[in-house]
């Protein structure tokens, strides 16, 4: 069978131009330092959250209060930890947005 001139078989296959940074996979997930900082805040919120609510508790009560302190300290460092881990998550958020822009800036070549 004769090739066509409008034939998309018979003409050369065209490969798109792909930019040098879109050699990764394109991933949702933030770089691994950036996941491991997020870990450590949460712990380090946690933990100023429950020495804030041991101190909360110990300063109020008077006599044995070993359950209170604990319970403070408990509840002090739940709370601080899922708030903590809020910022964390609105933060890697921001930074995957960040360099999204950024890598379709370099790849429209306006930087």
């Amino acid at each position: 069978m004769p090739e066509q001139p409008g034939d998309p078989s018979s003409e050369a296959s065209v490969e798109p131009t792909v930019p040098a940074h879109a050699d990764r996979p394109l991933s949702a997930l933030p770089s691994p330092g950036a996941r491991i900082a997020a870990f450590v805040a949460i712990l380090l919120g946690g933990l100023a959250g429950g020495l804030i609510g041991y101190s909360l508790v110990r300063v109020q009560c008077d006599g044995e209060c070993g359950v209170g302190k604990g319970l403070g300290a408990l509840i002090g460092a739940v709370v601080a930890a899922i708030g903590m881990s809020i910022v964390a998550v609105l933060v890697l958020r921001a930074l995957g947005e960040w360099k999204t822009i950024e890598d379709r800036r370099h790849a429209e070549g306006q930087q």
